[in-house]
């Protein structure tokens, strides 16, 4: 297939209509599920939900034997950014964490329970915060926000919570700075969930693939494995490596926080997801060169056929890393115009790094970023269905040969499919 077939299939992916991939792009033909209610999950598919709210992050999985978590739940004042905001979606009369909930019960098979909610890193974009709320209530004499993952829960029961650094949070320093506010905004809300709501709490276990589980019957070939936490990673002979004990050395005061974030790798079969949170960072060494926390990640994910791009696609990315995962398909999760910047679209698309096509799903490619990049050969890789936000669906097939990346309108609750690109799972 050449690069003017490659445009053709492109678009008419974005018109709503399937591609059926298999060694390359084939040609489009129309997909059956175009312009009908999302049909939802089946016993077997794993799938993730990219919800679209314009204010922040949030996916919700679904394992194939129907175990569910929520992993982000964010919400801050992305409205506020002005000429940067993006579409924020249905609208802005209920905060994100009430969107997402109201999502997560329209798609979850058990209705209101969620089995595991976790939180990559302490960010309000990712979790909510005590700056910028839905509401103010009094608990145990003390103020509570409702704000992205305390919201959500007012409408979701959550059965287990995962964080980088309970209970002492401390972990690799006491959080301070931005990250102290979000600290400050989860202990509330995790301290009212046990009290109050039965909630189990953990401490992300690096390295562990006994953590996040099937928790409602067997899934042969379904395992999720814990690659970085804290500043530090996993290698998948059990080695760990602190990527920040050169600068432990020198008593800092804070970390970039983003560096901290949870990464994870969903296997099913063949199939590889990777997700990471904003895992990013960088900083001069002695001897004058830059170190790219990315490049060390690059030793550890493996091949991904679907990655979520880190920090948004915002300075981040490196040449390395993109090498390393070699994905068929990158998402990523939009609420600035700051987003998927371009020379990190570049990194995406360089045939350089790795030769297979592939294609760029943002939450949203608005108007705005489409005209300021107009000629820049990497926008033939960007999902045309992104031009108009909105959420997007990761489901794996039974057995994990076969995936699809489905578009849904995000203006309204009605879940109609936009688009459906089909694809085979690389063989491994």
């Amino acid at each position: 297939m050449d690069r003017r077939d490659f445009l053709k299939a492109s678009t008419l992916a974005g018109a709503g209509l399937l591609i059926d991939w298999e060694h390359a792009f084939a040609r489009g033909t129309a997909d059956h599920a175009v312009g009908k209610p999302w049909a939802g999950w089946k016993k077997g598919q794993f799938q993730v939900h990219f919800i679209y709210t314009g204010v922040g992050e949030s996916m919700f999985l679904i394992f194939p034997d129907g175990t569910t978590m929520l992993l982000d739940c964010g919400d801050h004042n992305a409205i506020g950014r002005g000429k940067l905001a993006v579409p924020v979606l249905p609208d802005a009369t209920r905060h994100a964490g009430e969107w997402i909930a109201r999502y997560v019960r329209r798609v979850n098979p058990h209705g209101n329970k969620v089995d595991y909610m976790m939180l990559s890193h302490y960010h309000c974009d990712h979790g909510g915060s005590e700056v910028f709320y839905a509401d103010k209530v009094i608990r145990d004499g003390k103020e509570y926000m409702l704000s992205g993952f305390s919201q959500a829960a007012e409408f979701l029961d959550f059965g287990k919570a995962i964080d980088r650094c309970w209970p002492t949070y401390d972990d690799p320093i006491p959080l301070l700075d931005d990250a102290s506010l979000q600290k400050t905004h989860m202990q509330k809300f995790y301290d009212y969930m046990q009290r109050e709501r039965g909630m189990e709490m953990e401490k992300f276990r690096l390295g562990a693939t006994d953590q996040i589980v099937p928790l409602r019957g067997a899934v042969p070939g379904f395992s999720v494995r814990n690659i970085s936490a804290n500043g530090r990673i996993a290698y998948p002979d059990g080695r760990i490596v602190d990527l920040y004990a050169e600068r432990k050395k020198n008593l800092p005061k804070k970390f970039n926080e983003n560096g901290m974030s949870l990464g994870v790798v969903f296997s099913y079969g063949p199939f590889r997801f990777y997700t990471a949170g904003d895992f990013s960072d960088k900083w001069k060494r002695e001897d004058g060169s830059t170190f790219m926390i990315e490049d060390a990640m690059a030793e550890v994910c493996g091949e991904a056929d679907v990655a979520k791009i880190n920090h948004h696609g915002h300075n981040s990315m490196t040449a390395k890393l993109v090498g390393a995962l070699r994905s068929r398909v990158w998402v990523s999760c939009v609420w600035d115009q700051l987003h998927n910047l371009p020379h990190v679209m570049a990194l995406l698309a360089d045939r350089s790094i790795y030769p297979d096509q592939r294609i760029i799903c943002p939450g949203v490619f608005p108007v705005e970023r489409r005209t300021e990049d107009a000629g820049s050969p990497w926008l033939s890789d960007i999902n045309k269905s992104s031009f108009d936000a909105g959420h997007m669906v990761l489901c794996v097939e039974k057995g994990g040969k076969k995936y699809s990346m489905t578009y849904l309108g995000a203006s309204d609750e009605d879940m109609i499919v936009r688009s459906v690109m089909h694809f085979k799972t690389k063989k491994r």
